[in-house]
């Protein structure tokens, strides 16, 4: 079956401003079947929101935005495990756990993506090629840094307020609706990114969201 997923989404438990119970409801709402929330260096709110989401009949699967040295990398597991802040430590560990290591909106140099290093490592398990809040520039270079590894590419809303979930997401062909089943799949390059972006207002509540958190931090 083929199932809609957005994997790069962020709650109250790190810079986030919705809880992980309202993001699930979200994305019921828009048809989202798997959800990974990915908080800043914590599995927690995703953690949090595993048992709600079943309940929900969305499957959350255990992921993190890990902050390393040399940019920020998304790990999808399924269960946590202590992240190393070196990329090549975090891949070595990451599979060692089981998990997918992609790095989050590579060339968005405001975001932190890791650059040109994309190139450095041959162990990715996918690129996230489109980033809903990255410039197009910089996701056309992912696209095309997928192409050149031979990687499965992903899209997400890299959603900061819940009105943003949803507005890119990846396609998934699974057999059964099961964090391993999902995992694998992206693993296999079962996948297809849907492209999309917010609209304006939403984009807009997003920057007011960011400069008042960062006022009242």
């Amino acid at each position: 079956m083929l199932v809609k997923a957005d994997l790069h989404i962020h709650s109250t438990f790190s810079d986030g401003r919705n809880s992980p119970l309202d993001i699930v409801e979200v994305a019921l709402e828009r048809g989202l079947s798997v959800i990974s929330i990915t908080d800043h260096d914590t599995f927690a709110g995703s953690i949090h929101a595993v048992r709600y989401g079943r309940s929900r009949g969305v499957l959350v699967v255990p992921g993190i935005e890990v902050r390393t040295s040399e940019g920020d990398i998304l790990v999808y597991c399924v269960k946590e495990f202590n992240s190393p802040r070196r990329v090549d430590q975090l891949i070595e560990v990451a599979h060692r756990e089981g998990c997918l290591v992609v790095p989050a909106h590579p060339f968005d140099v405001l975001r932190l993506g890791v650059g040109d290093l994309i190139y450095e490592y041959k162990d990715w398990d996918a690129i996230e090629v489109w980033n809903a809040s990255s410039t197009k520039g910089a996701n056309y270079r992912a696209i095309e840094a997928a192409k050149l590894l031979g990687k499965p590419g992903l899209a997400n809303s890299d959603a900061h307020v819940v009105e943003e979930v949803g507005a890119a997401y990846t396609l998934i062909e699974v057999s059964e609706l099961k964090v391993e089943e999902v995992l694998e799949a992206i693993r296999k390059g079962f996948v297809r990114p849907v492209y999309g972006r917010p609209p304006f207002k939403v984009r807009v509540e997003r920057v007011l969201w960011s400069i008042q958190k960062s006022i009242f931090k």
